[in-house]
């Protein structure tokens, strides 16, 4: 122990002195030089909703985005009521990534705090629900570690949002940088700091945003205190780091794809009144049931009357065209072609929408005189049809001969030797 802890110390003084003294670092780089960069999106696996690889020296990152629908969101128990969470960024750290072995577990105090730090960058550039409304997961996944793998994360992660079409308002990059400093006020600043200078570096300043503006930022310090001039020039360095990495990432992709992958789910929105809201779901959910089952897409519906539907190969669509003929509000004089459901002596009911019909009497069925509505009306027929009253119990009476006075032929009088 004493050995290691004398080498500790040695390392450390040298570290410092060469920096301090000569502006040299361990692996030859200029204070402020960034390690050799590269952005690689998408190319892995038509499976997966987005991904991007992002490549900073020896520190490599690979993440990949999954979409889902309103229900795939987090609900986060707290003391006090809190939305659900449809963006997350999760952070893998495996041994690997630093050359070693060992299990494969659970994650960690480190991996959170990491998986947090980059979220939190990313979330000022997730466009609102209205705009996408998709549950949005990212994973990162440490393939090489060599310094600042939380904002590696960061990189990669507006790569995989940007390659799975997600409208981020701006690309986030982050950089982490260092500082060396003596007893007696001298320091230096270090740009793109990696494990040597991190381990005996006095601080790991972690800057991540936009061209325009930072959206997070995390300091760890060994020293006393940072004094305002210091902190000043290491976010002028960290914004420079900052733009260069920008324009790395804007050659992989300069913006986000039109469309997103076929793999992943299709979102479709409608809007219904709020009173409206139990209508469609019905007593003990039988109706929401109801059009799950018909169309195969989730049906999701918030408190303002915004319902979204979810799935794939066309279930939304489906879910989407059941939910609005269920929800639409009939006015007199809308056409549409019916269905007929029964034929009664006095006229037959023919519906118009899911679980609506009407009645067409038997004087609406032809502009002349109809003895018997079976001779021209049959279960299962098409007819065109036109909403003529919708009285006060909302039953909604139809008329065929208003909108197609030709539909029904006059039946031929039956000759004397017939009778």
């Amino acid at each position: 122990h004493f050995a290691e802890a004398y080498i500790e110390k040695r390392l450390d003084n040298l570290l410092h002195e060469q920096v301090l003294k000569h502006e040299k670092r361990a692996d030859g780089r200029k204070l402020d030089e960034l390690r050799p960069l590269d952005a690689v999106t998408g190319g892995i696996s038509p499976v997966l909703h987005g991904s991007g690889v992002f490549y900073r020296g020896g520190t490599h990152i690979l993440s990949v985005l999954t979409l889902g629908g309103p229900k795939d969101a987090l609900l986060v128990e707290g003391m006090e009521n809190m939305p659900a969470k449809r963006f997350m960024h999760h952070y893998n750290f495996p041994p690997f990534s630093t050359g070693e072995t060992g299990r494969m577990g659970g994650t960690n105090r480190r991996m959170i705090g990491h998986g947090a730090l980059a979220e939190k960058a990313l979330l000022p550039m997730i466009p609102k629900q209205d705009v996408f409304p998709y549950t949005i997961r990212i994973v990162s996944e440490a393939l090489s570690s060599n310094g600042s793998t939380s904002m590696g994360s960061v990189c990669a992660s507006t790569l995989a949002l940007m390659d799975g079409g997600v409208p981020m308002k701006k690309p986030v990059a982050g950089i982490a940088s260092g500082l060396m400093s003596d007893d007696k006020g001298n320091y230096k600043i270090l740009t793109d700091i990696q494990g040597p200078e991190d381990h005996f570096g006095d601080m790991d300043f972690k800057v991540a945003g936009t061209r325009d503006g930072i959206t997070a930022i995390q300091m760890d310090i060994k020293v006393g205190g940072i004094p305002i001039p210091v902190l000043t020039k290491a976010f002028e360095k960290a914004k420079a780091a900052r733009l260069q990495i920008l324009d790395v990432l804007a050659k992989a992709i300069a913006k986000p794809r039109e469309k997103i992958s076929d793999s992943a789910p299709e979102i479709l929105v409608t809007k219904i009144r709020e009173d409206k809201i139990g209508e469609l779901i019905g007593p003990g959910g039988k109706v929401i049931k109801g059009i799950k089952e018909k169309s195969g897409a989730e049906v999701d519906v918030d408190d303002d009357g915004t319902v979204y539907l979810t799935g794939k190969g066309g279930a939304a669509g489906r879910a989407k065209a059941i939910v609005e003929a269920l929800m639409h509000e009939y006015k007199v004089g809308e056409k549409f072609e019916g269905i007929v459901v029964r034929v009664e002596p006095f006229g037959a009911f023919v519906e118009i929408g899911p679980d609506t019909d009407g009645l067409v009497h038997v004087s609406e069925i032809a502009p002349f005189r109809v003895d018997k509505v079976s001779d021209y009306l049959k279960v299962g027929d098409k007819v065109p049809v036109v909403i003529r009253e919708i009285d006060e119990r909302h039953r909604i009476n139809l008329s065929i001969k208003a909108v197609a006075p030709d539909f029904a032929k006059p039946k031929a009088p039956l000759t004397s030797s017939a009778q």
